[in-house]
């Protein structure tokens, strides 16, 4: 235990917490009992649950007033999209969302309008759509590695606030998350992926050059905020280096963005 732990003292409502079941598990889930670590961790889960219940209130409300939504989660390799994506959508029914994480483009879909696959994945009155990544992979992770030609890159740049009014016009919500986390970051998170015989699969050829090409993506990424942040689609930017922290500010963001009553 550390020497922080040792002089400080505890309120009771921490004692309260620490004697709970959730503070026990933590409190002892290493060998080197961290008490402050604990106190933390059930505070980050007493206001995730507490953000989930009201997540149920959106599903409901979506249902019943027939709403559609659709929510882009968009960063960095490596950012937390995937594990904030799970937290959100844990207790929501699964009939009522899906979530879409689409593979690089087939030979036909190459030879359609580029928002064409998007289009037929979205949301139906009463449900929501979860992009793992979307349309604007176009935007930067194509252009930095060699996917698209610079005038593909140029057209879809001309089109993608057309195709969002368009979306937000036909009665739907449509929510854009950016997860930013810092190189230093990035770094440490791969070298955890490539260490571990349980994530090792997620590392991909295009991420082995993430940190390589880091500046490339900075400037496409700059360059997609200041032409698509705009009143009808805003851009959140979630600070992502804390991975419980971001997952509750997605959460929260998503909360504040939807007119549900509560």
């Amino acid at each position: 235990m550390s020497t922080e732990n040792e002089i400080r003292s505890y309120t009771a409502e921490e004692l309260e917490t620490l004697n709970s079941d959730l503070g026990l598990k933590h409190l002892f889930a290493y060998p080197n009992v961290d008490v402050e670590w604990s106190l933390k961790r059930c505070a980050y889960e007493k206001t995730l649950k507490e953000l989930q219940v009201e997540l149920i209130e959106v599903q409901n409300w979506c249902v019943a007033h027939k709403k559609k939504i659709v929510i882009l989660f968009e960063g960095r390799d490596a950012a937390g999209k995937g594990g904030a994506i799970r937290r959100m959508l844990a207790h929501i029914n699964p009939r009522i969302y899906r979530v879409e994480a689409l593979p690089k483009p087939t030979e036909e879909e190459r030879g359609q309008w580029y928002f064409q696959r998007y289009v037929n994945l979205l949301p139906k009155p009463g449900e929501m759509v979860v992009f793992d990544r979307s349309w604007y992979n176009r935007a930067v992770v194509e252009p930095v590695n060699g996917f698209c030609t610079p005038e593909e890159y140029e057209i879809f740049m001309g089109q993608v606030n057309d195709f969002e009014r368009m979306i937000t016009e036909s009665d739907t919500y449509l929510l854009k998350l950016y997860f930013s986390i810092s190189k230093e970051e990035q770094a440490k998170r791969f070298e955890d992926i490539k260490s571990s015989p349980l994530k090792k699969w997620k590392m991909s050829s295009v991420d082995e050059k993430a940190q390589e090409l880091w500046e490339d993506y900075t400037q496409y990424k700059l360059r997609m905020f200041s032409h698509t942040d705009n009143e009808q689609a805003p851009w959140k930017i979630i600070k992502a280096n804390k991975k419980t922290f971001a997952r509750l500010e997605a959460i929260r963001y998503v909360l504040d963005s939807l007119p549900y009553k509560k």
